[in-house]
């Protein structure tokens, strides 16, 4: 890759400042729901301690207020010390005199995790505060970026920190991980290349969509935002989630589409309800007869799925980000498990970004059945819209 690796750093004796992604789902009684962003900081904290060099690590978590106790990263360190088996030292604060004494004190093999980065505005706004950045990098001897997550963000641990460690700022193994296989897709997938297309809203990804169609050899559109382009075509949603400042672009996307020989794929049969509750009455209708006035669209139906699993066989490689319907309520999530299960299945590249449809793939216990499951949904995005990210682009160039 064109940065400079972790694997590049010489770390032994070395205090590692190194940025995770420890924004994690949590119960309403505060403890993790799901641990999978901290077992994928494992391999990049334990190549550290096997080379010699202690870890300092830092991450926001949620969108807080000021100071607040119910987004601490306390319960990131108590998890972390179980699946290391060694301890993890938790520190009050990320910037400050007694945070700099602790990581100043550190000895190769110890672990330190910084509180909460957002619990300073400076953080999300770098050139408010610059000095909060400065602070930071005070606190390492390299720096290591890990954090695909927010890679997407101009923030001060993701972006401004690298300026303070010239020739110093590397890449982490998962963050080289999501470039190797999200670069694939943008520079060279294997043909045919399909993205599956879900979520609630055209407007937030448009953007990446109007790239595959340079891209892509077949898009397949699920979930809310397909309502918006049946009522482009003309067909009734009746009181299904749509933005109706979207259907000039939605027509326009589906004509780029057709001229430029990319397939596209709306469902063909609906599952639908006449309230948004998995108590509801329920039908699966066409598609093109559309939505009766009272009701709105749920999931795919049973001839969507066959139609798209028979059309993905052929696949090389497929990126999917959303899934195709509620799939948190149990009568709507058949539509996201037979897409997932399909995947699972193909021999091609199968690629997935985006947090709703990676918990769909861990609750189906699918994770190990695909390529790669990326950490980042909205990052994963970007990248391929872009092909390359803020947090990415400050990291040192690997001469």
């Amino acid at each position: 890759m064109a940065k400079l690796r972790l694997q590049d750093l010489d770390v032994k004796g070395k205090r590692v400042l190194m940025r995770v992604d420890f924004n994690v789902p949590l119960n309403k009684d505060g403890s993790i729901s799901d641990d999978t962003r901290l077992k994928e900081s494992l391999p990049s904290i334990q190549h550290i301690l096997k080379a010699g060099g202690s870890v300092v690590l830092m991450s926001h978590l949620g969108r807080p207020k000021g100071q607040d106790p119910k987004l601490s990263l306390k319960p990131c360190a108590e998890a972390l010390c179980k699946l290391l088996g060694r301890p993890v030292q938790m520190a009050n604060d990320c910037v400050g005199d007694a945070v700099e004494q602790i990581t100043g004190s550190l000895k190769p093999g110890q672990i330190l995790l910084l509180e909460n980065l957002r619990f300073h505005p400076a953080e999300e706004d770098p050139s408010n505060d610059p000095s909060f950045a400065k602070q930071l990098a005070a606190l390492g001897d390299v720096y290591v970026n890990d954090a695909f997550g927010t890679a997407h963000r101009s923030h001060a641990s993701t972006a401004a920190i690298a300026a303070y460690f010239p020739g110093k700022s590397a890449a982490g193994l998962l963050l080289q991980k999501e470039i190797q296989f999200l670069g694939e897709i943008v520079v060279n997938p294997k043909r045919p290349f399909y993205a599956i297309i879900g979520g609630s809203k055209i407007s937030t990804k448009m953007g990446v969509l109007k790239s595959l169609i340079s891209k892509a050899d077949g898009i397949f559109i699920g979930g809310g935002m397909s309502f918006t382009f049946y009522k482009a075509k003309g067909i009734k949603i009746g009181n299904s989630l749509h933005e109706d400042d979207q259907i000039p672009v939605a027509l326009e996307f589906m004509e780029e589409c057709a001229r430029k020989k990319v397939s596209f794929w709306l469902p063909k049969d609906l599952v639908i309800a006449d309230a948004f509750s998995n108590d509801a009455n329920v039908q699966t209708i066409e598609a093109s007869t559309g939505i009766p006035d009272g009701w709105q669209g749920m999931d795919i139906g049973g001839q969507t799925l066959d139609e798209w699993k028979d059309a993905l066989q052929e696949a090389g490689t497929v990126f999917w980000n959303g899934p195709p319907g509620v799939f948190e309520m149990s009568r709507f999530s058949k539509g996201t498990e037979g897409i997932a299960k399909t995947l699972a299945s193909l021999r091609a590249t199968t690629v997935v970004g985006g947090g709703d449809s990676v918990s769909a793939i861990n609750k189906l216990g699918l994770a190990s059945k695909f390529s790669h499951v990326s950490t980042g949904g909205g990052a994963s995005l970007e990248y391929i819209e872009f092909g390359h990210l803020p947090g990415i682009d400050a990291l040192t160039d690997n001469q």
